[in-house]
């Protein structure tokens, strides 16, 4: 059973800190003008689990927790060495919601219980937002924590390249693209996938940057790299759970809920994990993701803390 009052305790603290460090962070105007300014809040601060940058920080705790980890010389804590990581991958993710609801691509009217960006602002200043968010994730990685420690430079340094992988097109980026074919809706003729397809297209449209999340955390707090693959490990698994119980909400979710229009899936005739596996099996292999992400926890000496606690959450949450 997960200690659900001390997980929500975790993850409400998270939350916060997380928002507000996210205001720090972002521009404001006279930085940016105005309407961008705005475009970028709406999306950023509408709401969501901030589950990506809470892995970064769960990452990061479970790893200085670890008797395993190597003493570190830098002389920053481990979850304020992963604070900004957590939010650059918060403002790539957000991003990636702003153009993926766009009317070229899964045209919805509706993210977070509102209005989609472009319903608000236009098409023009819904993308414009989007790249804003992007680059200044990449700036936040390149200069936060700030300071000229070598070993806080490197970390930073791999971290950055494992989010850029994860974002770019053998990531994100790729799968939106593998999504849109499999939909019929890119040039040439439609991809028809089949499970294994189904796995590898939401391995990079939804679990690259929720394994980039994890292993940046990981990686700013000092990890070593077998303890950094097994973080990495563990998220896939996690991405791939949380990715069949989004299939299964759009089919058994209802809008008050969710916070955006279900059903959009099976309407576009998207390939997903019900519509291949029904929703009894398609519950059975997210459970057994959820198993696996906390046996790699085991295994690596990663139990304490609360990357475990967060698997049982993906895998329960009804929003």
């Amino acid at each position: 059973m997960i200690p659900v009052e001390t997980l929500a305790v975790f993850l409400d603290t998270a939350r916060g800190r997380i928002d507000e460090a996210l205001e720090r962070y972002l521009p404001v105007p006279p930085e940016c003008p105005e309407i961008v300014g705005q475009a970028m809040r709406y999306s950023l601060f509408a709401g969501g689990k901030r589950l990506r940058p809470i892995l970064t920080l769960a990452a990061a705790d479970a790893v200085a927790r670890n008797d395993r980890t190597p003493a570190s010389t830098a002389q920053v804590p481990a979850m304020d060495a992963a604070l900004p990581a957590a939010c650059a991958v918060e403002l790539i993710h957000t991003y990636s919601l702003i153009h993926d609801d766009l009317p070229a691509m899964d045209n919805d009217t509706l993210r977070r219980g509102r209005p989609t960006l472009h319903v608000v602002y236009g098409d023009g200043i819904a993308i414009l937002a989007g790249d804003g968010l992007q680059a200044d994730a990449f700036a936040l990685l390149a200069r936060e924590p700030a300071g000229d420690d070598p070993v806080i430079v490197t970390r930073k340094l791999r971290a950055m390249q494992a989010i850029a992988d994860a974002a770019g097109s053998t990531g994100m980026v790729g799968g939106q693209a593998i999504d849109l074919q499999a939909a019929g809706r890119a040039p040439g003729h439609a991809v028809a996938l089949d499970a294994d397809g189904v796995r590898a297209m939401h391995a990079r449209k939804t679990g690259a940057l929720i394994r980039a999340a994890a292993v940046s955390g990981a990686i700013m707090a000092g990890a070593p790299d077998d303890t950094i693959r097994a973080v990495n490990d563990y998220a896939t698994d996690l991405g791939l759970a949380f990715q069949i119980v989004d299939d299964i909400l759009d089919v058994e979710g209802k809008t008050g809920e969710l916070g955006k229009t279900p059903g959009k899936d099976a309407a576009g005739a998207k390939p997903t994990y019900p519509a291949l596996f029904g929703l009894e099996r398609s519950r059975g292999l997210a459970n057994a993701c959820a198993a696996r992400a906390r046996q790699t926890l085991a295994a690596a000496g990663l139990s304490r803390g609360w990357l475990g606690d967060i698997a049982e959450w993906v895998v329960s949450r009804r929003s």
